[in-house]
């Protein structure tokens, strides 16, 4: 018998039957970091490189029952959040995290689709702020969702710390703006942390533009790979900046491959082949 230990990590997110994002990314970016990766699934996608044809979404209660089953049994280091149907499995998912205890939450704020639609309704983004915020070590929206959330029409970098700033004060202890939707020259991510006495710790990353249309699942590994380095012990600033380094180079390291018709999936074991 030995006392090895994994870290683990859970995903609570959509299936992506293409492979590129959702559930299929998050395991793949939980292995790239020696992570024992488990999943909670709540929506099964028809989906390719192309297009998302359909999508069913699991029942709120059954979510419930994949929690409970993982965490009375395995437990968890960190967990990942990703494609949400409704207001009643954000309130499910909630109730069971609270239940458990559960530390290092990453919630990817996935409200958007890369075609522009939106996914979550008015009420279900509300219920998101109210259930799922306060109990975040950090959310990871996007230019678009970060406008949604705040309510500010992102344009520049002071709109985008305005805009971190909003959103800390609904609760959560920590948010990255992800710049991919900028038109700035390089690629700015802005880290925005809750500090002492009301003052705010910003960080900026800056990664080059790669010219590639290999970019499905960008979003899920980003927060899969942060989760994965809090799931270690390394504090959110130093995962975020991990996460970083490794997008940017599984981007890089995809680019060169050819996948589908449409956009292409990230070099997740770039390190390993």
């Amino acid at each position: 018998m030995t006392d090895n230990k994994y870290y683990r990590t859970l995903t609570i997110a959509g299936s992506d039957s293409g492979g590129g994002a959702g559930i299929q990314a998050d395991l793949k970016t939980f292995a790239a970091f020696g992570c024992f990766g488990m999943s909670v699934i709540t929506a099964l996608t028809a989906q390719n490189t192309v297009d998302i044809t359909a999508i069913q979404c699991v029942p709120a209660d059954f979510i419930g029952k994949q929690i409970d089953a993982v965490l009375e049994d395995i437990g968890v280091d960190a967990v990942k959040i990703g494609m949400l149907c409704n207001d009643k499995v954000i309130n499910v998912i909630a109730e069971k995290l609270n239940k458990w205890k559960v530390n290092n939450i990453v919630l990817d704020t996935v409200m958007i689709s890369k075609s522009g639609a939106r996914l979550l309704n008015d009420d279900a983004v509300n219920t998101l702020r109210i259930k799922l915020f306060p109990i975040a070590s950090i959310v990871t929206p996007n230019i678009p969702e970060a406008g949604i959330l705040s309510g500010i029409l992102i344009e520049n970098r002071t709109d985008m710390e305005n805009a971190a700033k909003k959103i800390l004060s609904m609760g959560p202890k920590s948010v990255l703006i992800k710049g991919g939707h900028s038109n700035e020259v390089l690629c700015l991510d802005l880290l925005c942390i809750q500090g002492f006495n009301g003052k705010f710790e910003m960080y900026w990353f800056e990664s080059k533009r790669i010219d590639t249309t290999n970019t499905h699942g960008t979003g899920c590994t980003l927060s899969s790979a942060i989760a994965a380095h809090l799931a270690k012990g390394l504090s959110i600033k130093d995962a975020v900046e991990n996460a970083k380094n490794y997008i940017t180079c599984a981007i890089e390291a995809g680019a060169k491959y050819k996948t589908g018709k449409g956009h292409g999936p990230v070099h997740h074991f770039y390190n390993l082949w």
